[in-house]
């Protein structure tokens, strides 16, 4: 190794009044840049909690900047002792309820919700927003329970996570940092979510007792990981709800004779999905005799020759649609006209699947 340089005391003084001379040029910056002052605004940030801004355009001429804040500039420890705090004061001990005996598992999967995506009716054909994403889970859900009321459940299986949050961050970006066009901001989607997700939970409990099983996404990796752990606070009183809030990537879950495979759909490949599931639960496969998996992700089903989902030897793999609209991008991506919805899925305990439920919006 070469030897560490040291700089003398001209040197160093030298390097102080260069940094004076780019806080000076940021301070004009934050100062006399409309385009900035816009850019803060749309994202929450204050210009005294700013650092250092760089710009640059890109090959349309649009203006792009990278922002550095000072630590701690969004509040968050304030926004989650908010969320605790409201957890404490409304968590309810819930009352026991005697069910009925039954032989089926209800899967409900309201998948790739993307609560704070924004579409403009005018730009892409379809509104979409906090409101609209609120209305459609909630009237998937109680569609759904109508429509499995033929079937004697015992158990309910609600798959939560998968992208229900279209950003991860105070910047409108996901968790890789691509910018997203939101409808409000990062913490009310947050707050959103638990609601509806606490209001879907209320209704499916009084069915049967219900198992939460939260999946890792690539939109909202952090803030789905804090929700599906502020969910499982909510009901903690409630012997009756499970929440699996962990930060594995697969889940799996067995009922009778099935096994189900949890997965966002951004990870592992559909092919290895099967031995996947053999070699990461092998008791669980000898004891089973069908065996599913439930992926989200692109939004739609995926069409193999004549089948809607693929049957591979010993498991079935299957993607799920969603209820949210196209936003920019994918409009003008060409990527419309999927059917929207949420859907369900009845497992026999001795038979497996027997039956799927969907309701369209």
């Amino acid at each position: 190794m070469g030897k560490r340089l040291r700089l003398n005391d001209d040197e160093v003084n030298l390097i102080y009044k260069h940094r004076a001379g780019e806080l000076d040029n940021l301070n004009y910056n934050l100062t006399h840049n409309s385009a900035l002052d816009q850019h803060l605004a749309e994202r929450g940030i204050d210009k005294n909690d700013v650092i250092s801004v760089k710009h640059w355009q890109n090959m349309s001429g649009e203006l792009r900047f990278s922002v550095v804040t000072k630590t701690g500039s969004v509040d968050e420890k304030s926004v989650f002792d908010n969320v605790l705090q409201l957890i404490e004061d409304n968590a309810p001990k819930y009352p026991k309820i005697k069910y009925k005996d039954g032989d089926h598992l209800l899967v409900i999967n309201p998948a790739d919700i993307h609560i704070g995506k924004y579409a403009n009716k005018e730009e892409t054909g379809e509104e979409y927003n906090m409101d609209v994403a609120i209305e459609r889970v909630l009237l998937g859900v109680s569609g759904l329970i109508n429509k499995a009321k033929g079937f004697n459940v015992n158990r309910i299986l609600f798959c939560i996570g998968n992208d229900v949050l279209h950003v991860d961050n105070v910047y409108s970006s996901t968790s890789k940092g691509t910018y997203q066009d939101t409808d409000g901001k990062w913490w009310e989607h947050y707050q959103v979510a638990l609601q509806v997700y606490v209001q879907c939970v209320e209704m499916l409990r009084e069915i049967a007792p219900v198992d939460c099983v939260h999946s890792m996404s690539n939109h909202d990796y952090q803030s789905g990981f804090h929700l599906a752990h502020a969910l499982k606070a909510w009901f903690r009183n409630a012997d009756d709800v499970t929440v699996d809030a962990g930060v594995s990537h697969r889940k799996y879950y067995s009922y009778g004779l099935n096994l189900i495979g949890l997965e966002h759909g951004d990870g592992c490949k559909m092919d290895n999905l099967p031995l996947t599931m053999a070699q990461e639960k092998p008791l669980l496969w000898s004891e089973t005799k069908y065996r599913y998996w439930y992926l989200h992700h692109i939004h739609h089903k995926v069409k193999h020759k004549w089948r809607d989902a693929k049957d591979f030897i010993g498991c079935t793999v299957e993607y799920m649609r969603s209820p949210s609209s196209s936003d920019s991008w994918h409009s003008r991506k060409g990527y419309v006209g999927t059917p929207k919805a949420v859907e369900a899925f009845l497992h026999d305990k001795n038979s497996g699947q027997v039956a799927r439920l969907t309701h369209f919006f």
